[in-house]
């Protein structure tokens, strides 16, 4: 099982997970265009693509569905309260509740709720006979079923969005910062190095770091505070890319 991340940060997410003849497009917020071009660069297409994962409804996440669906047919996988804000042909959607599970070709994916100030926000995690993925973001704090799902997952990409201290120091408005920092915002990076080390220690042993903000944190910083956290664990640790492919993470079980 191959992933690999499109677009990772605050202008537009997207991320390819791959195995077999399965491929799932987690979120499509970069445009259509721009994901056609990523994936004809990684060796596939967008007809190749058995569907598409929807975290939540914000832009950075789902601004290029309504083009691929359209275009393509892909089925759309949302949450119930996430599907209502979705421009996608009804045909395509396939509407779960939170905490819900399914099956996509060779992949079994568990979905689980986000602390996130969208309307049904959650994640998910893929287990295949090669091994297990999960992703963290968008979300304020790790909720315990988060906590749960992710235990241990051979790969997870997880949020490092901010440093508090250059976040409080920066040109935000006050209200922003108080929505990043609140419990339905952003994981920050103290925050993200927290859970890596709970996951490392149930036996996680890749993690990529998603999500940065281009205002309040920089790949070094997250890194840093991430990889201090991780010192002695044997986890290889990255930062995914803002605005291009990143290189490929081979998911295989310990």
């Amino acid at each position: 099982m191959d992933f690999y991340t499109l677009a990772s940060s605050s202008g537009g997410n997207a991320a390819l997970l791959r195995c077999g003849d399965t491929s799932i497009l987690l979120d499509a917020g970069i445009s259509a265009r721009r994901i056609r071009q990523a994936l004809l660069r990684l060796g596939t297409s967008p007809e190749a693509l058995s569907a598409v994962l929807v975290t939540h409804e914000h832009s950075d996440h789902v601004s290029g569905i309504a083009t691929l669906t359209k275009q393509y047919g892909i089925p759309v996988y949302a949450s119930r309260g996430t599907a209502r804000f979705l421009r996608c042909p009804e045909p395509t959607l396939r509407v779960f509740d939170a905490g819900e599970g399914f099956t996509v070709g060779t992949m079994t994916v568990r979905s689980f709720r986000t602390s996130h100030d969208a309307a049904d926000s959650v994640d998910y995690r893929v287990d295949t006979a090669d091994g297990s993925f999960g992703a963290l973001t968008d979300t304020g704090y790790v909720t315990n079923a988060a906590a749960d799902a992710l235990a241990g997952v051979d790969l997870l990409l997880l949020e490092a969005n901010h440093d508090v201290d250059t976040l409080r120091a920066g040109p935000y408005p006050y209200h922003l910062k108080q929505r990043i920092l609140g419990q339905y915002g952003h994981l920050c990076n103290e925050a993200a190095a927290e859970f890596a080390l709970y996951c490392a220690r149930q036996g996680t042993r890749d993690i990529l770091l998603a999500h940065l903000s281009a205002e309040n944190n920089s790949p070094d910083m997250a890194e840093y505070a991430v990889g201090r956290r991780l010192q002695g664990t044997g986890v290889r640790l990255a930062v995914a890319p803002k605005d291009r492919e990143s290189e490929v993470h081979t998911i295989c079980k310990a």
